[in-house]
């Protein structure tokens, strides 16, 4: 974390940080759902031209939730589809939510997917804190405190920071700015990376780099109360 807090602060003045309720960085918790061969992940993990997501996440200092639907058509985009979910049933799919969740992978060209199939799978836990560059307006999201939960395992990765830029199809000055230092763009996603550190049974080609920089040192435990 040393290495971002440097980077960080060679950011130009009058770079803003989103601010809620008097704090910069805010929790958030996502619940991943697939099937149960996992077709979500294996179509990330083989890079398939069609690919999705679904996952409920929680904005956990307010309470609010959203059940999100991520789809990858036959134009290699992606559209994030966002519809208000109860709070409390992150695990859970509602009749609407499934309903949301068939029409969204229908109209992506997403096919043999049965909605009512779908199980919780992977917990992922971080704070966020999202960045504001006006000279470029770009923005850059920043998550630490990478947490990921299956089962009755939890890994959490305490020295490991994720930075996503997002300025277009050009360079930002966040990521000039992480380059000077350094770091180039890494291809991660926080379910099938995280899935894949945690289930060694799994293909994880797409991802080994990360895995082995970033995942190396990663600290794992057990989350079942003693007996």
């Amino acid at each position: 974390m040393h290495e971002l807090d440097a980077a960080l602060a060679g950011l130009e003045p009058g770079t803003l940080a989103l601010e809620i309720d008097g704090r910069r960085a805010s929790a958030y918790r996502s619940v991943y759902f697939d099937t149960p061969e996992l077709a979500s992940f294996h179509l990330a993990a083989h890079g398939r031209r069609r690919r999705f997501k679904v996952r409920t996440r929680s904005y956990v200092d307010s309470g609010e939730c959203n059940l999100e639907v991520k789809t990858r058509g036959g134009r290699s985009s992606t559209v994030k589809d966002r519809v208000a979910h109860v709070a409390g049933d992150e695990r859970m799919l509602t009749g609407a939510g499934l309903a949301h969740v068939d029409a969204t992978l229908q109209e992506a060209g997403i096919r043999g997917i049965a909605p009512q199939r779908l199980r919780p799978t992977l917990v992922t836990e971080y704070d966020r804190t999202t960045l504001f560059v006006p000279s470029d307006e770009s923005r850059a999201t920043v998550d630490t405190s990478l947490a990921w939960i299956l089962d009755d395992r939890r890994l959490e990765l305490p020295r490991v920071a994720i930075v996503e830029t997002k300025s277009g199809s050009r360079p930002s000055a966040v990521d000039r700015l992480l380059w000077s230092h350094g770091h180039r763009p890494s291809t991660i996603s926080k379910y099938g990376t995280g899935l894949a550190a945690l289930r060694d049974d799994l293909p994880s080609n797409k991802w080994n780099r990360v895995l082995r920089r970033h995942f190396a040192d990663g600290r794992t435990t057990s989350t079942s109360s003693a007996a």
